[in-house]
């Protein structure tokens, strides 16, 4: 079994964000989960433009970023994470952007799939953006991991993130219950119970 863990900062790549995901990578993998953490990075990143190019294609239409090589690599995992710092009470542009062409693009390699938001902040905006971070999972029929608190870290600088022992203590918890998510997961499936198959969809148009 698998977990990706996507680091959604532009800034910094072993900034707050990294660490919170390595703390929950490294408890993982004490858990014989392997993990792989991949960074949004600096780059300019394209938004989606609801072309619907990637309904037939099941790939976006941009290629210049990262979001198609994550989808591919979203298909052969069994879980993720997605981190992010927070910006004006929401996560940041980059991994917004990313989300949403992965799970319009990509909604098969997410679906019945464990997932986890985590945020860090100098103060505030930490559950509005675990909020907007956790909308992606609830459309894509994602069982959503929890811990012993808002998954959130908290310290302006990493030398103040490893203060937080609180925060730090949460991303473990978060990883066990992913672990043992994602175990319990594995076990259904060598018993035949399969992930339900939703109705077609039908959208209801309320401008009438």
């Amino acid at each position: 079994m698998k977990v990706l863990l996507f680091n959604g900062s532009p800034e910094r790549a072993n900034g707050c964000t990294y660490l919170a995901l390595a703390e929950i990578a490294k408890t993982l993998e004490a858990d014989g989960i392997g993990t792989e953490t991949l960074s949004v990075g600096s780059q300019p990143v394209w938004d989606c433009i609801g072309c619907n190019h990637c309904q037939s294609a099941g790939l976006c239409v941009f290629e210049e970023d990262v979001v198609n090589t994550w989808i591919k690599k979203a298909r052969e995992a069994d879980g993720f994470v997605f981190g992010s710092p927070v910006y004006f009470a929401h996560p940041s542009g980059h991994l917004l952007s990313v989300m949403d062409r992965m799970f319009m693009a990509g909604r098969d390699a997410f679906a019945h799939k464990s997932a986890a938001a985590v945020v860090t902040a100098r103060r505030a905006g930490t559950t509005a953006s675990l909020d907007a971070i956790q909308k992606h999972f609830t459309d894509a029929e994602m069982p959503i991991v929890s811990s012993t608190y808002w998954n959130m870290v908290f310290g302006p600088a990493p030398e103040l993130v490893d203060r937080d022992q609180e925060g730090l203590q949460t991303m473990r918890n978060l990883a066990r219950n992913m672990a043992w998510m994602l175990q319990c997961i594995q076990l259904g499936k060598e018993h035949g119970v399969t992930p339900p198959v939703a109705e077609t969809a039908h959208w209801t148009n309320f401008n009438r």
